[in-house]
C-alpha cells in the first residue's frame, strides 16, 4: 500500500514517577481538541507501554507538513506543551517519520477508523 507524502513523528515521553495519570489527563484534554480541529491530523495516538509504565509513545501522522504547523500552533497543543514539562524526567525524544509503506485497516483505530 503507497501512502504516498505524509509528515509524521513518534514521539517517547519519560515521564516523572507518579505523574502518569496527570500527563494522561492532559493528553486526553488535547486529543479531544485535536479530533474536533484538525482535519489535518490522520493518526494522533498516545501509547503507554506495559514493562515501563512511566513511559508514553506517540505516534502523530499528518496530511502533511503544513498539517503539523497547523497543529503546533493550535492553542491546545501550546497549552500541551507547556503543561507536559512538569511531568516530564527529561526532554521527549523526536523521530520526523514520512511513512512509505504500511497497512490501514477501516475500524482499526481508536475512533473506529
Amino acid at each position: 500500500m503507497q501512502l504516498g507524502y505524509r509528515f509524521g513523528l513518534v514521539v517517547r515521553f519519560e515521564l516523572l514517577e507518579g505523574h502518569g495519570e496527570a500527563f494522561d489527563a492532559l493528553t486526553a484534554e488535547t486529543l479531544a481538541s485535536v479530533r474536533a480541529d484538525e482535519p489535518g491530523t490522520l493518526v494522533y495516538l498516545a501509547h503507554s507501554t506495559l514493562d515501563t509504565p512511566d513511559v508514553r509513545v506517540f505516534y502523530e501522522l499528518y496530511e502533511d507538513h503544513a498539517a503539523f504547523e497547523v497543529h503546533e500552533t493550535a492553542a491546545h497543543v501550546r497549552h500541551f506543551l507547556e503543561e507536559r514539562t512538569q511531568h516530564l524526567r527529561r526532554d521527549p525524544e523526536v523521530w520526523q517519520v514520512t511513512p512509505h509503506d504500511g497497512v490501514v485497516r477501516p475500524g482499526a483505530g481508536p475512533d473506529g477508523v
